[in-house]
């Protein structure tokens, strides 16, 4: 059974970066592979996590299109097949394989930009189709999403057993991860369990956030503190899955997981 674990909140909270320390707690202390998407546009959880990225689904996406227009005209994307015969779920199979970046016991899918002008429905349904298929092949798949979370109804899958929503210590930042939370039941998506996480807390919560994290109809998972190793390797570029394990970012994320896993 593979378990999915999916990350939203507003820009600039810090969900890359712990999407990045939440594989590494399951590459390090949970047995069978992890495959991480990548669905925020900006694509740069491979940055986190030391890989290269040549290709994304948005490439693969525009270029499927591009071809079947200049092949069968402007309606081409609407048919069933490629050139020379290929079906384009069939195309997609194999690009989006291909493009898979490896590390150890980990890959990592990204979903790269977002549509441009043309009919995208039945690319979308074939491309939530292989992500679906590709992600049963690993026990975890964990998913670094943009604030609205489109990705998990359009191109990935729908099955969530964990939503961790991150905020800032801030009280815009809890506004913003309530609503999120709230948006999800808009979307076609099945959520088992919903979880905020405070990132970047400098010393101890404050009064006035702890009351506001009370009320929020979202469980605190944990909290995060600010951290200067971290901030090293941000400013240094290097990968923050080599934050060591005794860091206390790592520390409270891994206390988390064991928590829910």
């Amino acid at each position: 059974m593979t378990t999915t674990i999916a990350l939203a909140g507003k820009g600039g909270v810090g969900k890359t970066t712990i999407s990045g320390m939440v594989i590494k707690y399951l590459i390090q202390s949970q047995p069978g592979a992890v495959l991480a998407i990548d669905a925020d546009p900006s694509s740069n959880l491979n940055m986190v996590l030391g890989l290269d990225l040549e290709w994304t689904v948005g490439d693969i996406r525009e270029d499927i299109l591009n071809q079947v227009k200049s092949s069968l005209g402007a309606t081409g994307a609407a048919m069933g097949t490629m050139p020379g015969g290929v079906t384009k779920r069939e195309f997609l199979d194999y690009e989006i394989r291909s493009a898979l970046s490896e590390g150890e016991r980990f890959d990592l899918i990204a979903m790269g930009r977002s549509e441009g002008p043309g009919c995208y429905c039945a690319v979308n349904h074939n491309l939530r189709d292989v992500v679906d298929s590709i992600s049963k092949n690993y026990r975890y798949v964990v998913i670094d999403n943009e604030a609205g979370m489109e990705h998990l109804s359009r191109r990935t899958t729908r099955d969530v057993q964990h939503l961790l929503i991150v905020s800032d210590p801030t009280q815009r930042g809890l506004v913003a991860a309530e609503r999120i939370a709230e948006y999800r039941t808009a979307l076609d998506i099945h959520i088992e369990n919903v979880y905020l996480i405070v990132n970047r807390l400098p010393g101890v919560m404050p009064d006035a956030l702890q009351a506001r994290v009370d009320a929020l109809e979202i469980p605190l998972l944990g909290v995060i503190p600010n951290n200067s190793e971290l901030t090293t390797l941000e400013f240094s570029g290097e990968p923050v899955i080599n934050l060591s394990n005794d860091s206390p970012v790592y520390q409270s994320i891994a206390g988390m997981m064991d928590s829910i896993l």
